[in-house]
């Protein structure tokens, strides 16, 4: 019973959208004098009654669809879908499965390069989950120095460090695992990866001065002198000797220098400077007094008369001394001159802690992008393909058809050893250069790539083929490429491009059909339906992939069929909602800035005052209309660019659109704007509990509330306390941590969230009045999602009804109810509940309860081959552990041993400790090895 708690609080942030949002809207802090005061439904009821009572004034358009559409109307051959820039394979569960199998018999010092090579797959996947988990356990496992910085610089990338105010690129979270000190550090220590790093301990004993060590050496000590122009420095001969065997050598063998008391080294190119310090460090071995340019030529030193200890010693303090880019970019030249690796690897750290910002320093891109400065790299041991993979993606993220985009995937290729990484680099080559237009060299790259196994290039050839004029050719390779393999849907959505007429139709609904994910169909079906003057049908279509799947593109559709339709309203949300993914869009396929036209439709709409949109905001959080609530936020941001809490609400409604990258980019931009240290330090946990740093995430959370106790900082130590506490078995913490929360001010968006979350624990605790009491009280703030609580505890208390009818007022005030119909069908019939469950499918094929629960239903109804097909139906396109553990069950019960190893092996491979999937895993392999044990022994016999 406990155990579910846990897995309540995981899901609860993203199904039901619960982080603390942030919205002073009812009431206020005592701290913010700006926002509106009073309390409750007094103010709810007030302000429903201003917007009541506002004359209504007759508003006539001053802007015409002609000027709004400067452009034209949206046309098909415009919105053909782009070649994805990663690793895509025709079967992706035998590919996980390979995966797999690897893993298990890869030795543990290889095991990094493991991780990246899943990475690269799980990118395809959609799932930053995922990828982050890849790259994590990369850096976990990394053994260099080298890989353990770029890992680092990695895993910190992904938060996108670089965009909050007032944090540098070398600043630590606390763990090794990103700690700049820690990374410098040679050796394999995998378990040791999420302690806290003690790169902020003081050194013991460093009180000693360089004076006191130097006097532990007595005048009759020094034996002999070096002359360097017209200065002598005393020596101690044994301890010159002890730098290296070229001294000892010249000191101590048959020379004329070791007979000598003074040599004369003013011809060796060494500075007297330099000689007091090689002469001080050979007593001493310690640089921390010295210059650092006394150090450089120290290091020189040691570079010519072979003295390793120097040159390490001289390596590791001046690598502590990069701390800037200015700095990184000095020193990596003497690093590279004198094969100093780890003075290299620092000031490699800064560049790749400082992206993408650094990508634009001329100096940076010399030492990064060019042929020879990869070669001058490798031969430091510091050119890598992890290295300009994660330059490469940086920098097409940036700008896909810049030329540095171009010379970093030329040092990836250069770096490629293993299939997966020429594949990877050739195609992503590829498709560079056909963003460029330079369709004939990007034929060349997909060809490369696909000769190296990625099949997937070959959409790229056949694309090329036709900006060059080979239409036929590229269909017929499309065609080949269904015949030779199990057909998925990319492969249909390619060959409709180089189809026309009923063709085209036929293909693209194929192509739906094994894959309703993919965006082009319903574009071009949209597009087809407005040129025939359908445009009801046009913004239905678009309606049904925007369900579930919101994309900037298609918003930029939908926006574009609603001017052209005059409804000017509907268009504006969705171009708010649009910029809100991504804020520097340009629409009409890149000629027109998202925020002029914004500007533009502004003049035929009727404008909200902040009242209003306090309004509208919760009403459309009500109905769980999160596209229009987006557009809302943006409004109000529109008019108060620095409010904190409206970008935290704008985060939370892009996680529950599943918006993850635009989503952490509104909760960086709610931390920049904090007035207040308790607020940014909520804000800075909720970045890293969303990137999975679950424990620095509480410590933030505490380190808030000591500070100042507050609704968001207690919301998040619930998150947080629930996924790294000792005594998982217990509720009790996370429900005083949520009890303390609603004493607190809030909204009541904000305390509807609350009382939700507080009432799944409750249930979960079976406490169900309890719970009762909290959903309702949630419901009569208007948080509608209470309605699937209040389900649940009628459920639970045998009143099977009152549950169905619960969950059908959901139904009926939820815009995006896919959830709800797959939660009522389990409070009705089997026949009910297939067609509730349809209708989630239907609504949001993405969700794969519905197709678990039909399969069940085949088996049940001795249906084998069906319900393995529907399980089947849905891994094509996501390929999800639940589904893969099902089928492998299934594949289990009907004897087919190599296929549940298969779905097994997949399974694993994105969660390789799954304690049920281990099992079934290790009892098909078992079986497997019985017909070999029967037939050895017929042999024998």
């Amino acid at each position: 019973m406990q155990n579910n708690l846990f897995t309540t609080i995981r899901s609860l942030k993203f199904i039901e959208g619960c982080k603390a949002t942030q919205v002073y809207a009812l009431n206020s802090c005592p701290s913010s004098g700006d926002r509106p005061s009073g309390v409750g439904e007094k103010i709810l009821n007030h302000l429903h009654d201003h917007r009541r009572s506002k004359p209504t004034s007759h508003f006539h358009p001053s802007v015409t669809a002609e000027i709004l559409l400067p452009y034209g109307l949206p046309s098909a051959e415009l919105i053909e879908p782009q070649i994805d820039p990663y690793l895509k394979y025709v079967d992706f569960v035998e590919t996980l499965a390979d995966l797999y199998r690897r893993f298990r018999a890869c030795p543990p010092l290889q095991k990094s390069h493991f991780y990246l090579e899943q990475c690269s797959v799980f990118r395809a996947l959609g799932d930053p989950k995922l990828t982050r988990k890849s790259l994590r356990s990369a850096r976990q496992h990394a053994l260099d120095v080298h890989s353990k910085v770029v890992l680092s610089a990695w895993i910190r990338y992904e938060r996108r460090e670089d965009e909050l105010i007032g944090i540098t690129s070398l600043d630590c979270c606390g763990s090794n695992m990103e700690c700049p000190k820690a990374t410098l550090i040679a050796g394999y220590d995998p378990d040791s990866i999420y302690d806290h790093c003690c790169c902020n301990r003081m050194p013991k004993n460093v009180e000693a001065s360089a004076e006191d060590e130097e006097c532990s050496t007595s005048e009759e000590d020094w034996d002999m002198s070096f002359c360097v122009g017209r200065e002598e420095i005393r020596c101690n001969r044994n301890c010159i000797a002890s730098l290296s065997r070229p001294f000892r050598t010249m000191l101590y063998g048959s020379f004329i220098e070791s007979r000598s008391e003074t040599i004369n080294f003013t011809l060796n190119g060494i500075s007297a400077a330099a000689m007091k310090a090689a002469e001080l460090y050979s007593r001493t071995r310690r640089l921390d007094t010295f210059d650092p340019t006394v150090l450089l030529e120290l290091l020189s030193m040691a570079n010519r008369f072979c003295c390793e200890d120097m040159k390490s010693s001289c390596d590791t303090y001046l690598a502590s001394l990069v701390y800037d880019l200015e700095t990184a970019v000095l020193l990596i030249e003497y690093g590279l001159e004198e094969h100093a690796y780890l003075l290299v690897a620092a000031c490699l750290q800064v560049f790749l802690r400082e992206l993408p910002s650094s990508l634009h320093n001329p100096n940076v891109i010399r030492l990064l992008c060019h042929s020879e400065s990869r070669e001058r790299l490798a031969a430091v041991g510091h050119a890598s393909f992890a290295l300009y993979s994660f330059l490469s993606q940086t920098a097409m993220e940036e700008d896909m058809k810049s030329n540095i985009s171009v010379m970093l995937l030329e040092r990836l290729g250069e770096c490629a050893t293993a299939s997966w990484e020429k594949q990877l680099a050739c195609h992503q080559l590829g498709c560079v250069m056909f963003e460029r237009k330079e369709y004939s060299d990007a034929q060349d790259w997909f060809e490369a790539s696909a000769e190296a196994g990625h099949i997937y290039s070959l959409v790229g050839v056949a694309r090329a083929m036709y900006k060059r004029g080979h239409k036929y050719k590229a269909y017929k390779l499309m065609n080949s490429l269904i015949s030779d393999y199990t057909p998925v849907g990319w492969m249909y959505q390619e060959r409709s491009l180089y189809a026309s007429g009923q063709e085209k139709s036929m293909d693209l609904r194929t192509a739906s059909n094994l894959d309703p994910t993919l965006l082009y169909p319903y574009k071009y079906r949209a597009v087809s339906m407005f040129e025939e003057n359908n445009i009801e049908g046009a913004i239905n279509e678009m309606d049904k992939i925007i369900g579930f799947k919101v994309t900037s593109d298609c918003l930029e559709l939908r926006a574009w069929l609603y001017i052209a339709s005059e409804d000017y309203g509907n268009a504006l949300r969705d171009v708010r909602a649009l910029l809100t993914l991504d804020h520097n869009y340009m629409m009409f396929h890149g000629k027109m800035h998202g925020d002029h036209l914004v500007e533009l439709l502004r003049l035929n709409v009727q404008e909200w005052s902040q009242a209003d949109c306090w309004m509208q905001l919760y009403d459309r959080w009500s109905c769980v209309d999160d596209i229009g609530s987006l557009a809302v936020v943006h409004q109000m941001l529109a008019n108060d660019p620095g409010k904190s809490l409206l970008r935290f609400r704008q985060s939370l409604l892009l996680l529950r659109l599943n918006c993850q990258k635009a989503a952490m980019r509104s909760l960086r931009l709610a931390r920049n704007c904090s007035i207040s240290e308790n607020e940014r330090l909520v804000y800075e946990g909720w970045i890293l509990y969303d990137t999975g740093h679950h424990e620095e995430a509480l410590a933030k959370a505490e380190e808030s509330i000591t500070v100042q106790r507050s609704f968001e900082a207690f919301f998040l130590k619930a998150y947080a306390l629930a996924d790294s506490s000792l005594d998982p078995a217990s509720s009790l913490p996370v429900i005083h941590i949520l009890e303390e929360a609603l004493r607190c001010p809030s909204d009541g968006l904000r305390k509807g969230q609350a009382l939700n979350n507080l009432g799944s624990i409750y249930v979960d605790c079976h406490k169900l009045d309890l719970a009762a009491d909290c959903y309702t009280s949630a419901l009569n703030i208007k948080h509608t999602r209470a309605h699937q609580g209040l389900a649940r505890v009628y459920h639970l208390k045998n009143q099977r009804k009152a549950a169905y009818d619960e969950m059908t007022k959901l139904i009926e005030k939820a815009r995006n109810n896919a959830s709800a119909y797959e939660k009522r069908s389990e409070y009705c019939d089997r026949e009910e509940a297939k067609s509730d469950l349809n209708m989630a499918t239907q609504l949001d094929p993405l969700r794969t309860y519905p197709y678990r629960y039909r399969a069940a239903v085949l088996m049940d109804d001795h249906k084998e081959e069906e319900a393995i097909a529907e399980l089947s139906k849905a891994i094509a396109f996501k390929p999800d552990f639940q589904l893969l553990h099902l089928r492998a069950a299934f594949h289990d019960s009907l004897g087919g041993i190599a296929s549940t190893i298969r779905d097994c092996e997949a399974a694993l491979c994105l969660d390789p400790n799954h304690a049920e999937t281990l099992a079934l895993y290790e009892k098909a392999n078992e079986l497997a090895k019985q017909p070999q044990a029967t037939l050895a022994l017929l042999s024998l016999s």
